[in-house]
């Protein structure tokens, strides 16, 4: 059942669970096969049939399972690819480095886009550091991939929010702003 909630393809399943009432802590325990291929992790390398030469006990938090807060524990296995060496599996539950799952993430995210951080702390209950790994990774992913070179005049204004030091800044393009703004009205 739990492997398909987590919707785990071949040649992942859930091989275990163990559910704490008093600690609220359900742990989930992902694995392989003995003798299971995977594909290089090099981007663009074509070997997908690499063996296990070793694997790393990993831990990530999971969404919560009701009022419990849900772990998954893999054995990750690093393969030796004929061309790149030994090199670690990307796992498809979570992106490299991170102590969450990418589910985890989405909630932190769709969270952090309405409410302020103390809040979304508060709401999955991790540390603020963590959340704010979180926050700050994807919104450093989504600026990279953004282009300003044609932005010639520009426009900044800053209001609290409420009394206090909760603050909103908002910068725009002024001419793509007002050519927006500006449009000709359309008679029929």
């Amino acid at each position: 059942m739990f492997t398909a909630a987590l919707g785990l393809g071949e040649p992942w399943r859930v091989s275990g669970a163990e559910f704490d009432e008093d600690a609220g802590r359900l742990d989930l325990h992902v694995d392989y096969p003995r003798g299971a291929r995977f594909r290089c992790p090099e981007p663009g390398c074509e070997q997908d049939r690499c063996s296990v030469h070793d694997t790393h006990d990993k831990t990530w938090r999971h969404l919560d399972f009701f009022q419990h807060k849900a772990f998954l524990h893999a054995r990750v296995p690093r393969v030796r690819c004929p061309e790149h060496g030994v090199r670690l599996v990307a796992v498809p539950w979570a992106r490299p480095g991170s102590g969450f799952t990418m589910l985890f993430e989405a909630l932190v995210l769709t969270f952090a886009k309405a409410m302020p951080r103390r809040r979304v702390e508060a709401m999955v209950r991790e540390h603020d550091t963590r959340v704010g790994r979180i926050v700050e990774h994807h919104v450093a992913t989504a600026r990279a991939t953004e282009g300003f070179s044609s932005v010639r005049r520009g426009g900044m204004d800053e209001t609290s929010a409420r009394k206090g030091q909760d603050y909103i800044s908002l910068f725009a393009d002024l001419e793509s702003l007002s050519r927006f703004l500006c449009k000709p009205e359309v008679t029929y």
